[in-house]
C-alpha cells in the first residue's frame, strides 16, 4: 500500500484522475462505465502502475471540462494550437474565449460532456479508405488507432460529433468529386441504407477493407457506384459487405484537384 501511494505521489496523471474521479464524487468502477472501460484499470492508472491510452486521455478531457482539459488532451497528444492552426481566421476568437467551447472526440467515444459548442475537434485517423480497384485499411482500424492530429470544424457541419471523424482516401475512381490523398469527414451513427442512397458512403469488406463510393439500389440490388465510369460498380446484396459510415463533406488541396 505504501508502495501504491508513493507511485500515486510520483505519477501526475494518477493524482490527477484521482482527483477528478472524487470530484464527480462517484466510484472506480462508476468512472470505468462512463469511459468504456473496467474499474481494474481505472485502479492500475490511479495506481500510476499504467499510463492511459490516447483514447481515455481524450474522454477525460471530455469529462472534466476547461482549463483541466488541456492536460489530459495533452497527454493524449492533442494541443490547442492544433485547432487554432487549422482555423486560423477564428485564432483571435478562441484565444479570447480560452478556448471554453470546444468539444474533443475520439473514434468510438460515444459519450460527449455537453452540446452546443462553436468548434468541434476530430480526429484524423491514420487510416485509409480506398476506391473503386484499390484495398482500404480493415474496418477495425477506426476504433483502435490513435489520431494523427485533429481538425476544427463548426459543430453545425457535424450533427453526431462523438461518432465523427477523418479518414484519407486512395485511389482515383471517385474524381472528380473525390481526389487521391484527399481526407473525408466520416461519421459513424449513420447506417441505414435506406437513408442513404444517393449518397457518398464508406463500406467494409472483409478482404477489400473500406471503400468509399456512391451507394444506389437498382430495382432490388444495392450498389457501390464510382463516379469515374472506367471502374465498374460493386453490388453489395451480399452479407459480406457492411456501410459503416456516410461521409459528411471533405477537404483537399487546390493542387490536387487541378491534378
Amino acid at each position: 500500500m505504501r508502495q501504491e501511494s508513493r507511485n500515486t505521489r510520483n505519477v501526475e496523471w494518477a493524482s490527477r484522475i484521482i482527483a477528478l474521479r472524487r470530484r464527480m464524487g462517484i466510484s472506480q468502477s462508476e468512472l470505468g462505465k462512463q469511459l468504456n472501460s473496467s474499474a481494474m484499470a481505472v485502479s492500475r492508472w490511479e495506481r500510476g502502475v499504467q499510463d492511459p491510452p490516447a483514447d481515455i486521455y481524450i474522454q477525460l478531457g471530455n469529462i472534466t471540462g476547461d482549463p483541466e482539459c488541456w492536460y489530459f488532451w495533452g497527454r493524449a497528444g492533442l494541443h490547442s494550437g492544433d485547432l487554432m492552426r487549422v482555423l486560423p481566421a477564428v485564432r483571435s476568437r478562441l484565444q479570447k474565449e480560452r478556448l471554453p467551447a470546444l468539444q474533443i472526440v475520439q473514434a468510438g467515444a460515444h459519450r460527449l460532456r455537453k452540446k452546443g459548442s462553436h468548434l468541434v475537434a476530430i480526429p484524423v485517423l491514420p487510416v485509409v479508405a480506398a476506391t473503386h480497384g484499390g484495398k482500404g485499411d480493415p474496418e477495425v482500424a477506426l476504433d483502435q488507432m490513435k489520431p494523427e492530429t485533429v481538425l476544427a470544424a463548426p459543430s453545425s457541419w457535424c450533427p453526431n460529433p462523438a461518432y465523427t471523424s477523418c479518414l484519407r482516401v486512395r485511389g482515383r475512381s471517385m474524381m472528380p468529386l473525390l481526389h487521391d490523398g484527399y481526407i473525408i469527414v466520416v461519421d459513424k451513427s449513420q447506417t441505414n441504407r435506406r437513408k442513404l442512397y444517393g449518397q457518398i458512403v464508406v463500406a467494409a469488406h472483409k478482404e477489400q477493407g473500406l471503400i468509399v463510393s456512391r451507394l444506389q439500389r437498382f430495382d432490388d440490388t444495392e450498389v457501390l457506384v464510382p463516379e469515374n465510369r472506367e471502374y465498374d460498380s460493386i453490388s453489395i446484396s451480399s452479407a459480406s459487405w457492411r456501410i459503416v459510415a456516410k461521409i459528411l463533406w471533405w477537404i483537399g488541396r487546390a493542387s490536387q484537384a487541378a491534378s
